[in-house]
């Protein structure tokens, strides 16, 4: 935490094939140790194969997954009296994209699939019609909320 003031929010790069900030920024959470041409590979491969296999296009696909994935209410701990309690907040809209592209990559490397091409293709899939690992932790998430709106009124 700073003492003077917000930190300022980092603008991202457009990517170069689809000019989308958020692909961009999917494409920097999915690199490991700084190798990105491989991050890019993975991911335009994957949208060719999301192509193959449904008929659609592949930027259409992660789109429709981002915005599935994306939670609206999450808990947050405060600690009131001794106690702790997990208050349910909204989300703000930046933080539901690093959600969303979170636990879409997180679902992805959890999948049983041999290529990472093939689990991300497969995952971004499954997003899109409502399903898989990344849309299950969504559902916990506000169901958590859910089941803590008894302290919906601690709220800060």
């Amino acid at each position: 935490m700073p003492r003077k003031g917000p930190v300022p929010k980092r603008d991202v790069k457009p990517d170069y094939k689809y000019g989308s900030k958020i692909v961009a920024k999917f494409i920097n959470c999915m690199m490991i140790g700084g190798n990105k041409s491989i991050a890019e590979w993975i991911f335009y491969s994957a949208l060719d194969l999301i192509e193959k296999k449904t008929g659609k296009p592949g930027i259409e696909i992660f789109n429709k997954a981002i915005e599935n994935v994306k939670p609206i209410l999450e808990v947050r701990p405060r600690r009131i009296g001794g106690a702790t309690y997990q208050i349910p907040m909204e989300v703000d809209p930046h933080r539901q994209i690093t959600l969303a592209i979170r636990w879409l990559i997180n679902a992805a490397r959890e999948r049983r699939e041999r290529t990472m091409i093939e689990r991300l293709a497969n995952e971004l899939i499954d997003a899109s019609n409502n399903q898989g690992g990344a849309i299950k932790k969504k559902e916990d998430t506000h169901r958590m909320a859910e089941a803590n709106r008894a302290f919906a009124h601690y709220r800060w």
